[in-house]
């Protein structure tokens, strides 16, 4: 039982901080720089929107904004069936160089992706979706990593705009800076696992068409383009703004999406476990699949700890008890996440019970039901 227990605490403490301390580590002898230029290759904007008629004028309007030559950028809008006036609204903007493409059944976000990539003129293709904003000069610096040549995807910088109206705005703004911190030093040793869904870039030669259901196209893609032996790195300096989740319950919606698209990426590509073929197969191990595990170790150690004779495994179990037992305060008690330590550990049980439901969601099939825009009811809202 000691045994147990300790392997499963070295298992979780690696996962959140042993994993990120030998990034760092790392960063010290394997410091691989991206070359940079001030060119412009041709670009092809691609957006995937179902039902995004309270977004999708600004989205455009935002993309048209861009300090990035004219004649060198393609917008492209692919309505996966909306049955709103996203179409319409869309087609407004055709005679500024908008291309719509309107699929008539809704097939999901995954194939409406490879429509649009196979209609792309660009050398670059830029992915995004209807909600974000960008700034000025993001796309620019999203293609001037892509002069180097060893560089096949480009992830930028999410920051999410302050809003009052949020419960989990300090804590949510703690997760992105930890994510940020260990994609930046994934980039610099390296290649980061993923990108940044709302604003990332690919080589249109690399594009490999994801399978339909597909829930993370922005890991997924980078991911084959990484088995392809590039690299895909982050550039911070590549902006997109989004509204925090509002309350437990919206971000426990895009989690366990979230989560159950990373079980089933294990489905959709099995090589991405294979050292033979992901040559970074234990940074996505570590960064992606371990966070799928600790939720189940966490009541495991519980246990183990309890069953364990000494002073020592009593305080331990006395520990996790308070934890989760101030957690369940304020899952019952919403007034009680005033407190900061009863919000953080409503969030960090929030969050791992999210994992589970993903697992549960990617193990009956869940996975295979057609998207959904994530936020939906904050349309319109503006950023």
């Amino acid at each position: 039982m000691k045994l147990l227990f300790w392997l499963s605490l070295i298992f979780v403490l690696y996962t959140y901080a042993g994993y990120p301390l030998v990034l760092w580590m790392l960063s010290f002898f394997r410091n691989k720089r991206t070359l940079v230029s001030g060119q412009f290759p041709s670009v092809s904007v691609v957006i995937a929107a179902l039902n995004e008629e309270n977004n999708i004028g600004r989205r455009i309007e935002n993309l048209l904004a861009q300090e990035y030559p004219s004649d060198k950028l393609e917008i492209l809008v692919i309505s996966d069936g909306s049955t709103d006036g996203t179409e319409e609204i869309a087609r407004s903007f055709t005679n500024r160089g908008v291309t719509v493409y309107g699929l008539p059944d809704r097939n999901g976000k995954a194939m409406a992706l490879n429509y649009g990539v196979s209609k792309a003129k660009g050398d670059i293709i830029v992915f995004t979706d209807a909600r974000q904003t960008f700034e000025v000069g993001a796309i620019a610096h999203l293609t001037a990593s892509f002069s180097d040549e060893s560089v096949g995807c480009v992830s930028g910088e999410l920051h999410f705009l302050n809003d009052v109206e949020s419960g989990i705005q300090v804590e949510m703004g703690a997760y992105w800076r930890y994510e940020k911190w260990l994609r930046k030093n994934e980039s610099a040793t390296g290649s980061v696992v993923g990108a940044t869904g709302a604003i990332y870039a690919i080589r249109r030669e690399l594009y490999r068409p994801l399978p339909q259901g597909t829930l993370l196209d922005d890991v997924l893609t980078p991911m084959n383009i990484v088995m392809k032996g590039h690299r895909t790195v982050f550039n911070g300096a590549a902006v997109a703004y989004d509204i925090v989740s509002k309350d437990f319950g919206q971000e426990w919606k895009r989690k366990v999406r979230t989560l159950a698209g990373n079980w089933q990426l294990l489905t959709l590509s099995p090589a991405l476990l294979l050292p033979w073929q992901n040559p970074y197969w234990w940074r996505f191990l570590a960064h992606k699949i371990f966070r799928l595990l600790v939720p189940f170790l966490l009541p495991v150690m519980v246990a183990f700890s309890a069953f364990s004779i000494g002073p020592l495994y009593s305080i331990l179990t006395y520990l996790q008890l308070v934890l989760y037992g101030i957690a369940g305060i304020g899952m019952l008690a919403p007034s009680a996440r005033k407190v900061r330590i009863v919000n953080l550990s409503c969030f960090f049980l929030v969050m791992n019970l999210a994992a589970i439901a993903g697992f549960w969601r990617w193990v009956t099939g869940g996975c295979r039901t057609a998207w959904q825009p994530a936020y939906a009811d904050q349309g319109g809202k503006k950023l």
